[in-house]
C-alpha cells in the first residue's frame, strides 16, 4: 500500500477525535504548522530525513465543529454495524456484505438509519421481501437511529483496527475516564 494513503486520525486541539484523513493530508497539515504529531509510526517518509509517518495528529487551534447529521450510505451503515451481518452476527469484509431493509422497500420501507442493516448475501436472500419475523429470523441488534453521537461512533468503528488509536477514541474505557473526572 502507498504510504501516503494510510489513515491518520485527526484530533481537535481539545483532543476530541474529528476525522480520519490520508497520510498525505496529515503531513501537509503538520508541515504548514496547523497540526502537530501526537503519535508517529516507525515508518520513515523519506530515507534521508528524520520524518516519520504520523498515525495521530492534533490541530494546534481549536476548530468549532457544527453538529452535522451523517448521511445514510453503505459505508456508514457497515461501519455502524461493525461489518457484521445483523442476522447471523458473523463479521465479513465490506465487499461480502449487502444492505437489507428490515421493512422491505416493496412494503413501503425507506432507506433510513433505523431501517437499514448490514447483511450477508445468504441471509439477505433467505429473508427476501419479508419481515424478519415472517421467516424466523431475528436481529442481533436493532439498528440505532442517527443522532449527534453517530459521527463519533462511526469514527470508533472505522478506527477499530488501529489499536494505537484506542486511547484517543474512548472505546471501552469511557466509564473509567468519567470516574477520573468526577
Amino acid at each position: 500500500m502507498n504510504l501516503m494513503l494510510k489513515p491518520v486520525l485527526v484530533l481537535n486541539a481539545s483532543y476530541e477525535a474529528l476525522t480520519i484523513v490520508r497520510a498525505r493530508r496529515a503531513l501537509v497539515l503538520v508541515s504548514k504548522g496547523a497540526a502537530c504529531v501526537e503519535l508517529a509510526t516507525d515508518t520513515r517518509v523519506h530515507p534521508r530525513f528524520e520524518i516519520y509517518l504520523p498515525s495521530v495528529i492534533r490541530l494546534r487551534d481549536y476548530k468549532r465543529i457544527p453538529v452535522r447529521l451523517q448521511v445514510v450510505s453503505r459505508r456508514n451503515i457497515l461501519a455502524r454495524d461493525g461489518h457484521r451481518c445483523m442476522y447471523c452476527g458473523t463479521k465479513y469484509k465490506p465487499e461480502q456484505l449487502t444492505l437489507d431493509h428490515i421493512l422491505p422497500r416493496s412494503r413501503g420501507g425507506r432507506s433510513t438509519w433505523d431501517n437499514l442493516v448490514a447483511c450477508c448475501a445468504r441471509d439477505n436472500h433467505r429473508k427476501g421481501d419479508k419481515l424478519p419475523e415472517e421467516v424466523g429470523m431475528h436481529l442481533v441488534r436493532r439498528p440505532l437511529p442517527q443522532n449527534v453521537h453517530t459521527v463519533k461512533q462511526l469514527l470508533r468503528e472505522l478506527g477499530s483496527e488501529m489499536t494505537e488509536w484506542n486511547r484517543f477514541l474512548w472505546h471501552d474505557n469511557i466509564g473509567e475516564r468519567r470516574l477520573q473526572f468526577n
